[in-house]
């Protein structure tokens, strides 16, 4: 049986997953400060350790230090708020095994703890002791394949996408320029029966019209000039697999009709060819426009939007999802410093600040650039500010712009704004006002909202 020990201040909290843990067959015990946890990890040999990032007497990182010397095996688990999540990817850089972020499902917790057990037992536990600036294996790095986020926002959009994932059906993905929507459509497909099939991604923006049918249905040797081997289209590539279509609108008048006719057939000719080849595949699309409105203008077809939308997803602009931002951060810093071969540990203080006011248009794909380009420059092992585009440090505080009241004539749209984004939440939406909750209900009362 392996044994557990949870050290978390917040009492119900921890007898709660205590009595969860207990239930699948674990050994637990419990302390509720790094003082007397210490005793314990001394006493006795425990295989995973789940710690809260902040103690009443110490935090996780230092409770870390203790674990590791003691026992170099002990797999450490990070609990974590979103506002904490940097000192959480600090741990896991000093030999934590990973972090979970609170509030979490106990399938969350459970499935780390199965991770870790498992790790265990196949690797060696990284060196103790090590500086924050030391390489971790690969087998225990962070694993950073995967940010699904804790904003409100971010839940609707993995409940959607967990939700559509196992079916056949074509999902329009709709979101801004930078969101991440073929990362949306590449979850999707990960989590679908088809995942181990292809997933084949294409731009169709960056197609030239003249040899488009060639590029998605490919064509035989000489079937035209410069056709001088068989190819292999789009669709037969991902054949069993997701085709997964980016700026969808792009396509033309006569390319949309042959999407129609070899999605509803499930058949394409290539280019020259008399022989039709049978195709299995699922399609996501994806936009930045408005497809309704092209359909309305007979820009597209009406009956290919609708086959292909089957299920929307909308995904939210970075600036709805402010709770995620160093999530991401975090995540992009993990993939510059491998990539660049760097060794960032994290961001300074007012780096964070700055981010967190900046109104990121460029969203997720502006946030990857800059953090990549801030590694890039970095001569220590944290992000300063001096190193951030001046665009970024000097923009105008955009969240005091948008919701900052008693300066604004449609303060009374404000609130009702704040609170359909906090989806009714009143102590959300007075913080995204930056108001307090008295001052919130009095501008109800004021403006007879009821909600």
């Amino acid at each position: 049986m392996s044994k557990i020990l949870i050290v978390e201040d917040d009492v119900a909290f921890c007898t709660m997953l205590k009595t969860f843990l207990q239930k699948k067959e674990y050994e637990v015990s419990t302390a509720f400060s790094g003082n007397e946890a210490i005793p314990k990890i001394k006493k006795e040999t425990f295989d995973v350790v789940l710690a809260d990032v902040r103690l009443p007497d110490s935090d996780g990182i230092t409770l870390l230090d203790e674990i590791l010397q003691q026992n170099s095996n002990t797999q450490v688990i990070i609990m974590t708020g979103y506002a904490e999540i940097n000192m959480a990817v600090n741990a896991i850089k000093q030999g934590a095994f990973d972090y979970v972020s609170k509030p979490f499902n106990p399938d969350t917790i459970l499935h780390t703890i199965e991770k870790a057990l498992d790790t265990s037992a196949t690797i060696d536990k990284p060196e103790k002791n090590r500086g924050a600036n030391s390489i971790l294996p690969e087998e225990v790095k962070i694993d950073t394949s995967f940010v699904r986020g804790v904003s409100d926002a971010s839940k609707k959009l993995n409940e959607y996408v967990a939700l559509v994932a196992p079916t056949r059906m074509s999902v329009l993905v709709i979101g801004d320029s930078g969101t991440g929507k073929e990362y949306v459509a590449s979850s999707i497909h990960k989590a679908s029966k088809r995942a181990e099939k292809p997933f084949v991604a294409v731009d169709c923006g960056a197609i030239p019209k003249e040899i488009a049918s060639s590029e998605f249905f490919g064509h035989i040797k000489g079937s035209f000039t410069g056709a001088v081997n068989d190819k292999v289209g789009h669709f037969e590539a991902a054949n069993g697999g997701t085709l997964f279509l980016d700026e969808i609108g792009n396509l033309s008048y006569e390319l949309q009709v042959q999407l129609l006719r070899a999605l509803q057939e499930r058949k394409i000719k290539p280019v020259g060819s008399n022989k039709e080849v049978e195709v299995d595949i699922r399609v996501i699309v994806a936009t930045n426009e408005d497809l309704s409105h092209a359909v309305k203008e007979g820009e597209f077809r009406e009956d290919l939007y609708h086959r292909l939308n089957e299920f929307s997803i909308k995904v939210p602009p970075l600036r709805d999802r402010i709770e995620d931002l160093m999530l991401f951060a975090n995540h992009f810093l993990e993939e510059s410093n491998i990539e660049l071969e760097k060794h960032v540990v994290g961001f300074a203080d007012e780096v964070l600040e700055t981010f967190k006011k900046y109104n990121w248009p460029g969203n997720l794909r502006e946030l990857k650039n800059i953090v990549k380009r801030s590694v890039l420059l970095a001569q220590s092992d944290m992000i300063s500010l001096d190193i951030l585009p001046n665009d970024i440090v000097y923009a105008p505080n955009i969240a005091k712009q948008t919701y900052g009241l008693f300066k604004n004539q449609n303060e009374q749209e404000l609130i009702l704004d704040a609170l359909e984004k906090a989806n009714g939440n009143k102590a959300k939406a007075a913080r995204m006002l930056s108001i307090d909750r008295k001052t919130l209900y009095n501008k109800l009362k004021q403006y007879d909202i009821s909600l």
